[in-house]
């Protein structure tokens, strides 16, 4: 099969300009009810900084979907800890991310990796 240009929805028919791919992957997880690479980069690295020295080592970031963070635990009583600290946890999480990024957070039992 030949390789052909897909169709623009530029009724001019001027070509497109080239999307940078941090902004595609951007929009892409904008549409998944994700937040940005950064954002979920962010996390990650700093994740002992978000949750504390003595949480780090039995929880997890799973995912961000809807502003709603989602974290695995080893343990079910790692998930009541987490429950008692969520206030700090969002807090340090606005502070790290911005405004309504993350506004809520949920715990479950996980394997660790």
């Amino acid at each position: 099969m030949p390789w052909s240009r897909l169709p623009t929805s530029d009724a001019a028919g001027d070509e497109a300009e080239p999307v940078a791919l941090p902004a595609l992957l951007d929009a892409v997880l904008a549409g998944l009810g994700a937040p940005t690479v950064d954002a979920i980069v962010t996390v990650h690295e700093r994740w002992e900084e978000v949750v504390g020295a003595e949480l780090v080592v039995h929880a997890e970031p799973l995912a961000i979907e809807d502003g709603c963070l989602r974290i695995g635990v080893d343990n079910p009583a790692w998930a009541g800890h987490l429950r008692w600290s969520e206030h700090e946890i969002l807090a340090r999480l606005e502070r790290l991310l911005g405004a309504g990024v993350v506004t809520s957070v949920t715990t479950r039992a996980s394997r660790r990796r």
